[in-house]
């Protein structure tokens, strides 16, 4: 198994073909300007010794060196072996509203923006815990399977936004209804799922739900972000400035945060409510919960022993390099003989 450290370096590649070009141009600029000076014969008698063939062997070792050199910078990892790695945490699900009304900026610099902030935060937290993500809005989506990989989590976790889901509204029952089967783990006793929201609900049996994954041994802490004074909801459009979402009759819509919705959530599933407009706090909070958990043991199997392979390619270019130096444009003998380019008629 492999991986590379740096790939983004590949984009030096670019240069070879580049290179390639320059020379095939220069080569028939060559050949061109040779036979408005003479014939190919005479030429043949001025430079007897010139080898075409060398110069296109010398071009194709002095590229291949420049690949290697450039693989070596991306620094190729070796994996020696795979392990079984034994780890103790709980299995968390993050459900996130990535709703329109997520967008208002009564909470700086907006409620989506400071929910993705607060479970950020949360992760850099946590230990070994499993970590999944939903986003929800008139329907959810899951964004990230359990993992252990906290750095794709918060990388996943960045790029959410309301055009990831096609129907809008808000419907915590999506987001609960899929959580119930987001944990793949059946041996897992401790099942936290937060849902980070601004607490409007479209839906009736949101309850119901939350009351469903509580005998499914999930506990259900909701996040609320948002003011009770609300805000408009912006609309953002290129070339036309900002706007704000009205209703039927023209009207400009204030979207309230609802912590009643989110108190009633939590309670129906043996959770709490938190506050999350004050990200410390919400963090404490969220970590004392964690703390408590009992934790269960786990395996993954991840690759142990990467070690860095890129000396080789070094290497190698180096080697390539110094080879097109000792590398003479003179013809071989024993390629003379072989006539590739039909210099012998």
């Amino acid at each position: 198994m492999y991986q590379i450290e740096e790939p983004t370096y590949f984009i030096y590649l670019a240069i070879i073909p580049v290179i390639l070009t320059v020379f095939l141009l220069v080569f028939w600029w060559k050949k061109r300007k040779q036979k408005q000076f003479a014939d190919a014969a005479l030429l043949d008698k001025l430079s007897p010794e010139k080898s075409t063939f060398k110069s296109f062997l010398k071009i194709i070792v002095i590229c291949l060196g420049l690949a290697f050199l450039v693989i070596s910078l991306a620094n190729p990892k070796m994996g020696t072996k795979l392990e079984t790695v034994k780890r103790q945490g709980v299995d968390i699900v993050f459900a996130l509203d990535v709703s329109k009304s997520m967008l208002a900026e009564d909470i700086a610099p907006s409620r989506l923006e400071k929910a993705k902030q607060v479970v950020t935060k949360i992760i850099d937290k946590l230990g070994s815990d499993r970590i999944g993500i939903i986003i929800y809005a008139g329907n959810s989506y899951p964004l990230l399977p359990i993992t252990t990989d906290h750095a794709a989590a918060k990388m996943f976790l960045q790029n959410a936004n309301p055009d990831m889901v096609s129907s809008q509204g808000t419907a915590i029952n999506e987001a609960i209804e899929r959580a119930i089967t987001y944990f793949d783990n059946d041996e897992q006793t401790n099942r936290f799922l937060f849902v980070v929201s601004d607490g409007e609900d479209h839906e009736e049996n949101t309850l119901a739900l939350a009351q469903q994954a509580t005998k499914e041994g999930i506990k259900t802490y909701t996040i609320g972000i948002g003011t009770a004074e609300g805000s408009p909801i912006p609309i953002k459009s290129i070339g036309s400035g900002i706007s704000y979402k009205k209703d039927s009759k023209g009207e400009v819509v204030i979207t309230k945060m609802n912590p009643a919705v989110l108190k009633d959530i939590a309670s129906e599933g043996n959770g709490k409510y938190i506050n999350g407009n004050k990200t410390k706090e919400t963090i404490d909070i969220v970590e004392e919960i964690l703390v408590k958990a009992e934790k269960s043991e786990f395996e993954t199997k991840q690759f142990s022993d990467y070690k860095d392979q890129f000396q080789w390619f070094i290497g190698i270019g180096l080697l390539l390099l110094l080879i097109d130096v000792l590398l003479l444009e003179k013809k071989t003998t024993w390629i003379q003989k072989l006539n590739l380019f039909n210099q012998k008629k």
